[in-house]
């Protein structure tokens, strides 16, 4: 092997190892069903903050009654670190609380911590991936 195949060999080695670092990122954007299975949440790119990840309730069991949460954000994190989204916030929409928040993806789940002071003292809630969104939600998604 010469040196300019090497410089190749390597080049496609390199890329190989940044890659799934890469589409780590993105691999909580989706459809998400909450731990409960009353809500929905569609996590992607925020429309008004390029590079954070957004999360909005798109359907929920509710829909149509005084405790709908249809098109609830429920998450803004601004950044992406150490295979979390950080630096934002969480919002439970049955307390109306906002919090301190991290989202995870780990073996096809998606975890989101939300906190007060310490991550250590948090709770997490554990979404399996959603196909579809159900009809119910009037509310522009």
């Amino acid at each position: 092997m010469n040196a300019q195949g090497l410089r190749k060999l390597i080049f496609i080695l390199a890329a190989a190892a940044v890659a799934p670092a890469m589409a780590s990122q993105d691999a909580a954007a989706g459809l998400w069903l909450s731990a409960d299975k009353a809500a929905i949440i569609e996590f992607k790119a925020c429309a008004d903050a390029p590079g954070a990840l957004c999360g909005t309730i798109v359907w929920d069991k509710d829909a149509g009654t005084p405790a709908d949460a249809c098109g609830v954000m429920i998450a803004k994190l601004k950044t992406y670190e150490d295979e979390a989204w950080r630096n934002g916030w969480v919002h439970d929409p049955r307390t109306k609380k906002n919090y301190k928040g991290i989202v995870r993806v780990k073996d096809a789940t998606l975890m989101v911590r939300a906190f007060i002071g310490t991550e250590l003292l948090g709770e997490t809630e554990v979404m399996t991936r959603a196909s579809a969104i159900p009809p119910g939600c009037k509310t522009k998604q």
